[in-house]
């Protein structure tokens, strides 16, 4: 248990280390500075140490043993970057849109999740191959799915670096989700 607390802990904070280089190349350090900060509190962090393998995430893990996880549903509840925390299934519209910010930190922190478990192995082609898979579009407005799709196409194509910059991102964001936000509630980005 003492192992996987210092496994675990050395984890998250590589993790974060590549989310927050991420985020700065894409012109929200402050994202990336604050990112995933709720996996040291004890909901997450204790119930990762428990199922920490370091294969996959301990989330992961926990599911698959227990059904559901704790620090899951306490993570997706307390960090705006997860699409999860805007899709409301009672609400008459069930995916919303999400501000340009929180978007443009889920890719980087999609993209840093698979450089962390895949390592040597990780190719720019992964985040779009996970997306597919995953099937997560119905639940991300379709707009947010487009800005997705194309962000994860070019970074296939292109590479990090001429993905992963503010005007790039911004131009993708409002490309897809223009005419739908305005000035005040920010959601079209400049």
């Amino acid at each position: 248990m003492i192992k996987n607390l210092f496994l675990h802990l050395h984890l998250i904070n590589k993790h974060r280390l590549k989310v927050f280089r991420l985020c700065a190349k894409a012109g929200i350090p402050f994202r990336g500075l604050v990112h995933d900060l709720s996996k040291y509190s004890p909901t997450e962090f204790i119930e990762s140490i428990k199922y920490y393998s370091g294969d996959e995430s301990p989330i992961t893990n926990c599911k698959k043993i227990n059904g559901y996880s704790k620090a899951w549903l306490h993570h997706k509840n307390k960090n705006k970057h997860h699409f999860e925390y805007w899709y409301d299934v009672q609400g008459p519209v069930k995916a919303v849109l999400i501000p340009y910010k929180y978007t443009v930190e889920m890719i980087c922190d999609n993209i840093a999740a698979g450089m962390t478990y895949q390592k040597d192995k990780w190719t720019t082609s992964e985040p779009l191959e996970y997306y597919l898979k995953s099937d997560k579009s119905r639940y991300i407005h379709p707009k947010i799915d487009r800005v997705l799709m194309d962000t994860y196409m070019m970074l296939e194509k292109e590479g990090i670096d001429a993905t992963i910059n503010p005007k790039v991102l911004k131009n993708i964001y409002n490309r897809n989700v223009g005419g739908i936000g305005d000035k005040k509630n920010k959601t079209i980005c400049k």
